[in-house]
């Protein structure tokens, strides 16, 4: 019998994101008891600096404490991790060189799920962070794909930290599904590039495809964590 792998998910940004994930994982796995189940662990860490706020010179680094979290996630016999934190991926790379386990990069997969889709012009719903860092821009060129990004950062951003973030469902949904609504217009599809996004808005609010980065990803660690 092939050996199964243990997901570590390194999370705490937000923490309702991190639940979002744990639970596809759960509902994505084909199972008919519980012992059909992947392990998973699990370090949800909220005290990680804002992601934002550093890129844009407004906040102390993340890296510290998202390497110590991979590092425990490590240690603990996780056999890769993954992180439902779009903007975290900015330093994917450095916190992969600091463990020796793979570190899955959501950012790249969901590249390449758009790539076979067919989709050549794809709206992005993501942090100010993550726009200005470009780690989705390059992801989709490389591949053809044109990123769409939407006027109205502005509100995006308060749908996320004011709505989403701050327990605020409602608030944070009608902020995110105006400007999706908008976008979709010169769009083939919307990826939701915030975890929060993932949680606001659901695939029949819109008339394009909405691609979400945790379903990608979790439907990525189920196969490999159960060699499928």
């Amino acid at each position: 019998m092939r050996k199964e792998r243990t997901i570590g998910i390194l999370g705490g940004m937000g923490p309702l994101a991190t639940v979002e994930l744990f639970k596809r994982i759960v509902l994505k796995t084909p199972a008919k008891r519980d012992q059909d189940h992947p392990r998973i662990i699990i370090y949800n860490n909220p005290k990680i600096p804002d992601r934002t706020a550093y890129i844009l010179g407004k906040g102390e680094t993340p890296l510290p404490e998202l390497i110590e979290g991979a590092k425990k996630l490590e240690s603990w016999g996780a056999d890769f991790i993954i992180m439902p934190c779009n903007t975290a991926h900015i330093f994917a790379d450095e916190i992969q060189k600091a463990i020796s386990i793979p570190l899955l990069n959501m950012i790249e997969e969901t590249a390449e799920y758009v790539k076979q889709l067919g989709i050549m012009r794809v709206g992005l719903l993501a942090t100010t962070g993550t726009v200005v860092s470009g780690i989705y821009q390059r992801a989709l060129e490389k591949r053809g794909i044109k990123a769409i990004i939407p006027d109205g950062q502005e509100k995006v951003m308060r749908g996320i930290y004011e709505g989403i973030k701050a327990n605020r469902f409602e608030l944070g949904r009608r902020f995110l599904l105006e400007i999706a609504k908008k976008l979709e217009k010169e769009s083939e599809g919307i990826i939701a590039g915030c975890t929060e996004v993932s949680v606001a808005l659901k695939p029949g609010d819109l008339e394009v495809p909405l691609i979400d980065p945790l379903d990608v990803i979790a439907e990525k660690a189920v196969r490999l964590a159960l060699n499928r």
